[in-house]
């Protein structure tokens, strides 16, 4: 199968608001790629570019040697052939399951292969339910098996699991990526929910201002941001400014190797909540101590003013008003750029 390249996208809407200022982005056959980012970043765009919905001003989009989009050129979006799953789903609600997932299929078989798709979703035997009698989360997989119907190469899903409640997107979210594996499709999830992003994605890009700042593992964008906004967007951060020092940088829990930088160069060391142990000692006061179901979320301030949090198990007994040491865990430390 055949990967999708995006260079150099750009897109600019009315009164000059620049919504993609050159991203570029990889997607690769049978691998689910998340893109995350905040509101106004561009991601929904870059979506919808990919799918032939918006044309770019600049850059190209390819499917393997195929041009996409760019150069003068845009092929129509019934010609890229991508499967598409929006936000509210966009089922036709004069339909039942069946013939939502059929339209568009042409062929003898075309019910066949629509039914084959539901009894893959485990939906067969809501086929002749309409869209008001199925759950949220049957609406869901309905979208998804249309979109896998005409068998894709590409599936695009636009905060797909966002309109379900907090019990069911984990377990939606996992027959979603199973479905998408069994596919063997290249797959794009926009979200802008750290944890779906995390969870669902083989590959993370991450999204700011219209540019795709870092791409990698959810592992390594968690722990290895490329920034401070970085890391911020794939979960809570505390940020230190300082400089380097002989090849360190100050922290309160002592200093840490700044390997690759020279000597003064302003960075952000920036410390998972996660990567900071309570232990005996006063050189910390908790100013919170807020319960969080399996641990207890602890902000502190430590005796040189500066403010920290860190998570503690649910059991802790830190109050307010304690004083505490805390130990740090290097591998959730990484320096990066100031940024």
């Amino acid at each position: 199968m055949t990967d999708l390249t995006v260079r150099g996208a750009c897109r600019t809407f009315a009164g000059d608001h620049a919504a993609l200022k050159g991203a570029d982005l990889d997607l690769a056959p049978g691998s689910v790629t998340a893109l995350l980012g905040p509101s106004g970043s561009g991601k929904s765009t870059l979506l919808r570019a990919i799918a032939g919905l918006e044309r770019l001003d600049a850059g190209e989009i390819r499917f393997g040697d195929t041009l996409w989009s760019g150069a003068g050129a845009h092929l129509a979006p019934e010609q890229r052939k991508v499967g598409l799953v929006f936000q509210d789903y966009a089922l036709f609600p004069h339909m039942n399951a069946l013939d939502n997932v059929a339209f568009g299929l042409t062929g003898a078989d075309r019910k066949a292969r629509a039914l084959a798709q539901l009894n893959a979703a485990e939906l067969g035997e809501k086929a002749r339910k309409f869209p008001h009698e199925l759950s949220g989360g049957e609406q869901q997989r309905v979208a998804l098996a249309r979109a896998l119907a005409p068998e894709p190469a590409l599936v695009l899903l636009d905060e797909p699991f966002s309109g379900l409640d907090r019990r069911l997107r984990g377990a939606v979210r996992a027959r979603t990526v199973a479905a998408l594996k069994a596919a063997g499709a290249a797959a794009l999830i926009v979200t802008h929910d750290a944890e779906e992003a995390l969870d669902a994605a083989d590959t993370l890009a991450l999204m700011l201002d219209g540019v795709i700042v870092q791409t990698g593992t959810p592992e390594d964008v968690w722990f290895k941001p490329v920034s401070a906004a970085a890391a911020r967007l794939v979960g809570d951060a505390n940020i230190l400014e300082g400089r380097v020092e002989t090849g360190e940088v100050t922290t309160p829990f002592g200093p840490l190797a700044c390997d690759g930088f020279g000597q003064d160069t302003p960075v952000d060391v920036i410390i998972r909540p996660a990567g900071l142990c309570a232990i005996d000692g006063d050189e910390f006061e908790v100013v919170e101590s807020r319960y969080a179901g399996s641990e207890r979320q602890l902000s502190l301030k430590a005796n040189d003013g500066s403010l920290w949090r860190a998570n503690a198990p649910a059991a802790s007994a830190l109050r307010a008003g304690d004083r505490t040491g805390l130990e740090l865990d290097t591998a959730f430390a990484h320096i990066s750029p100031k940024g």
